[in-house]
């Protein structure tokens, strides 16, 4: 609405005081709490994969200072009482799973200190992120004390995704900050009572989307949306890859990183308000440009995560209500940036106010092709990280975080884009990440999509008439490397070699061999040669020679 209306006068044209939805409280809870549909999904994969640490959230903290270990230990129970998602477990009865809530008393958790060099720190950090929990009988959280010299140490905490996200880093390290202060002093944590609990969302989450069954559930009316929206959706996305999709993937994944300086981010930013759009629309638009560049076809699918944290009563909690949205862009038409950015935004605002299904529910509603090799629906993310900067201030200590590396990763490609700004407010740049699944890519080729990135939005931010065919991905070396190509950069290879050489030898070792399949018709070698050779003399006839361009129509698909 604030798109289409932005002024005062305007928005109050969306007011309404219908469809009012259920007011999240405290709830009575059932005798078996169910799982969000989110946890559902991260349940699903865990009996369906066992434990591993492909869903892991680590967070690890290098420490300065004299670390009061007691009290460090009673300050991360403190946030397990005081987050109960911390404190759960996930068993089933006859197949349903259901939250089972241990009191603080049963969930105490010990901070064990181990000693450790400094050389031997990276070693322990991917032993300590590769836990794999037992989500039906172990508490979604561990905690390592990594003692270095007597005034340093690295603090690490590993969580589970069934009961923490992203933002849920913030609030976890604010009320631990609290909690250690405390016991300092010899006392407990001071804090306001939460709300509501990640079990109460869940009971009202169910509340909210009703049932299945129901026409007019709010689950019924926003499936009905996304069924249509991803109608015809392709399974995989035909990215070219360095190696072939396994089958069983290792879901081990590396990062590399690229810039944009000020300028590019000013422009950016000018180039989205122009368009009454937002920076993440137009670096969401200039990745489907690349992605359709090279090679992913004509229908580009990309995810987004969005907070998921719906009701302000959520902002506080330490819990997994992140969800994705698949965000969908048709470049059939060779659409200029401009009419391809109008496109996703217009995308982009219906599935925000679509976004209440999980992603989890329409996977298995709409039940794509389903595949080890592959995540299904989307296999490439964008994400722009605006959310509150975390920061980490244990009293006496300073406390910098530290990379524990990747712990693994579900999807082929993952770009994370985030913002700086100077004193004034001004634009200083934006820094990108990609993880990628290193079954797929070397870091030498995913370097190069970093940079193509970089290319296309210099390209859309010179002028948003360019046409998506248009735009330029390569640098003026490869240019320079492809138009003077020759065997001798590469391997030697017999010289001259041709393409319509290679064909007419292996036309005269083996005619009968099969050639091309399509359908049940197939062709041999011999009968393809002499189908090109009529072709060729038909062409000829009508005056095409060297350098000719011949048009090829075919039918769609």
């Amino acid at each position: 609405a604030l798109f289409d209306e932005p002024t005062v006068a305007g928005v109050v044209r969306h007011l309404s005081v219908t469809g009012a939805r259920p007011v999240l409280e405290r709830r009575e809870r059932p005798e078996r709490l169910p799982l969000s549909f989110a946890q559902r999904r991260m349940w699903f994969l865990y009996k369906l994969e066992g434990a591993s640490a492909t869903y892991n959230i680590p967070l690890v903290l290098r420490l300065t200072g004299e670390v009061d270990v007691p009290a460090l230990e009673a300050a991360l129970n403190d946030v397990i009482s005081r987050h109960e998602p911390l404190r759960t477990v996930f068993p089933d009865l006859d197949g349903e799973p259901y939250q089972h809530i241990l009191t603080p008393t049963e969930t105490h958790l010990t901070l064990p200190v181990e000693p450790v060099t400094e050389d031997a720190v990276a070693s322990r950090l991917a032993a300590c992120v590769r836990h794999g929990f037992e989500l039906d009988s172990e508490i979604p959280l561990t905690a390592r004390l990594l003692s270095l010299k007597p005034r340093e140490a690295v603090l690490v905490l590993v969580m589970h995704h069934i009961a923490a996200d992203g933002w849920s880093m913030t609030p976890l390290a604010a009320d631990l900050a609290t909690a250690y202060a405390a016991r300092r002093g010899g006392e407990g944590p001071d804090w306001s009572p939460l709300p509501v609990q990640y079990a109460d969302y869940s009971v009202w989450q169910h509340e909210l989307l009703g049932e299945d069954t129901d026409p007019d559930s709010l689950q019924r009316r926003q499936a009905a949306y996304w069924t249509d929206h991803l109608s015809g959706l392709p399974d995989v996305v035909s990215l070219p890859t360095d190696r072939p999709r396994s089958a069983n993937p290792s879901y081990r994944s590396d990062t590399v990183s690229f810039a944009l300086d000020a300028s590019m981010h000013a422009a950016l930013r000018e180039l989205a308000r122009a368009a009454d759009t937002t920076l993440f629309m137009v670096l969401h638009a200039g990745l489907a440009a690349l992605l359709s560049r090279l090679g992913a076809g004509r229908d580009i699918a990309v995810g987004s995560p969005i907070a998921g944290r719906i009701d302000e009563g959520l902002d506080d909690l330490v819990g997994f209500f992140v969800n994705t949205l698949v965000i969908r862009a048709d470049v059939t038409s060779d659409p200029t940036f401009g009419e391809l950015l109008t496109q996703i935004r217009e995308t982009s605002l219906a599935a925000y106010s679509h976004q209440d299904i999980p992603f989890e529910y329409l996977v298995e509603r709409l039940n794509p092709q389903r595949s080890p090799g592959h995540h299904p629906l989307v296999q490439i993310m964008l994400a722009l990280q605006n959310s509150t900067d975390l920061a980490f201030e244990l009293p006496g200590i300073r406390a910098e975080f530290e990379n524990p590396g990747v712990s693994g990763s579900q999807f082929d490609l993952t770009v994370n884009m985030g913002e700086t700004f100077d004193e004034d407010g001004n634009p200083a740049g934006m820094s990108g990440l990609i993880e990628f699944a290193t079954d797929l890519y070397d870091v030498g080729t995913v370097e190069l999509f970093g940079a193509r990135l970089v290319r296309v939005l210099s390209g859309a931010v010179a002028g948003s008439e360019v046409r998506v065919g248009e735009l330029d991905v390569l640098s003026g070396g490869e240019r320079e490397r492809l138009l003077g190509w020759s065997a001798a950069d590469g391997v030697p290879v017999p010289v001259p070699v041709t393409l319509a050489g290679l064909f007419a030898g292996r036309v005269r070792e083996c005619p009968d061999a099969v050639a091309v399949v399509c359908g049940g018709e197939t062709w041999s070698y011999g009968e393809l040669a002499g189908g090109v050779n009529r072709l060729a003399r038909w062409l000829i006839g009508r005056g095409v020679g060297p350098g000719g361009v011949v048009a090829v129509a075919v039918p769609a698909g």
